[in-house]
């Protein structure tokens, strides 16, 4: 298992638990303790949790997984999510992209589409995804808007009302929100405000809105709404969703597409 993948696993397992100690960890990973022991060192040093005598804890109350460490759960949904997401739009339109794990995934298909390889633009892409806009700015043909704002180093984001400036000034032909949860009575949320806020933004200035949200967050309900189900046109998730669901979300407008 590599360093990263340790570390992934690792904190997945704090999060889970809120402690952990080091031969409870070692026998998990099935690696020494003192492999363990330095990677909860390190891991201390860059503030991701704290050290206790023998093992450690949660970094704070209100801890959250930065992106970077989370473990890539239902990865291979998410890509297909991505390149089906990815399907939907088309050259020359202004895509806006919210942070988060499934939407670095459509970046990352749109990246990839032989048929965005040239133009000028071939697509502008706003976001206010700082790790989204470092992958896509060393593609010459896709032309970069950040929105400004405070970046939040849990998801590298950029939140707050500086953002207002630039996105109050665009018009969008189509949003993609990756989200914690979409439900047809509660819409969709996410569990900080600020970031819904600057997501609700985005979903306005667009003529359409896609949601990328893989089967198990559908729903589901979470702290900070960003807009109501009828405001996404099209949900794309995988084909686990149940049949009554899907139902639910068609009867609301939604359209739904299962990859």
């Amino acid at each position: 298992m590599s360093r990263d993948a340790r570390w992934q696993a690792l904190l997945e397992l704090l999060v889970e638990r809120g402690r952990l100690d080091v031969e409870e960890a070692a026998a998990e990973l099935a690696v020494s303790a003192a492999t363990i022991r330095r990677d909860f060192d390190q891991l201390a040093e860059q503030q991701m949790l704290v050290r206790t005598r023998g093992g450690a804890v949660v970094h704070g109350v209100s801890y959250e997984l930065p992106l970077r460490y989370k473990t890539a759960r239902h990865a291979s949904e998410k890509q297909r999510i991505a390149k089906a997401v990815a399907g939907l739009v088309a050259p020359g339109e202004a895509v806006g992209l919210t942070g988060g794990t499934t939407t670095t995934e459509v970046a990352r298909a749109l990246a990839v589409r032989s048929d965005l390889a040239s133009g000028s633009p071939a697509l502008t892409i706003v976001t206010n995804a700082l790790n989204i806009a470092n992958e896509l700015a060393v593609r010459p043909q896709f032309k970069i808007v950040l929105t400004g704002g405070v970046a939040r180093p849990q998801s590298y984001e950029l939140v707050g009302p500086l953002a207002d400036g630039v996105l109050g000034q665009i018009t969008l032909d189509v949003a993609v929100l990756g989200v914690v949860a979409l439900d047809v009575t509660h819409g969709a949320a996410a569990a900080d405000e600020a970031e819904a806020a600057i997501n609700r933004l985005l979903c306005e200035r667009a003529e359409r809105v896609i949601v990328a949200a893989d089967s198990s967050k559908l729903g589901q309900r979470a702290f900070a709404r960003i807009c109501s189900a009828e405001s996404v046109d099209t949900l794309v998730t995988d084909v686990a969703v149940s049949g009554d669901m899907v139902r639910r979300f068609e009867e609301a407008g939604v359209q739904v597409v299962a990859v």
